[in-house]
């Protein structure tokens, strides 16, 4: 499930994407889709910031997992189809354990849109986490 279009920009520290609600979204209903959908956009940047960070260190990229947010809001109910979306994240603590926390925020042109904190983890490894270890 991919619902960004392009990534504008990304360093060491954050990464902004752009993406248009579509009337085929998976959460598509009438003529928008949920407002509380924004987080799963924030998610996205944020995996490909991950992404690119670990291409740039020629590393693979591994899977990583959306834990929760805290404070999520969006002042539209609802994004309407055709909305062109620019996403921001910006990475302000990644342990060494793999727990990372990001401020987010969506945009319409230049109107903040929805905010949140997003907490996430990148397991060394996924396999093993997720219990498909090999034998």
């Amino acid at each position: 499930m991919l619902w960004l279009e392009r990534i504008v920009e990304c360093d060491d520290t954050r990464a902004v994407a752009e993406a248009v609600v579509r009337d085929d979204h998976p959460l598509a209903d009438g003529d928008a889709v949920p407002g509380w959908a924004g987080i799963e956009y924030m998610a996205q940047c944020i995996a490909a910031w991950a992404g690119g960070r670990a291409l740039a260190r020629g590393e693979p990229v591994k899977p990583g997992f959306l834990l929760g947010t805290r404070r999520y809001s969006c002042l539209r109910p609802r994004l309407a189809f055709g909305l062109r979306l620019r996403i921001e994240v910006h990475c302000e603590l990644m342990g060494d354990n793999g727990l990372g926390l990001f401020a987010c925020r969506l945009l319409d042109g230049e109107e903040e849109i929805a905010v949140a904190n997003v907490s996430v983890f990148e397991p060394p490894d996924a396999d093993a986490y997720l219990g498909n270890a090999k034998q």
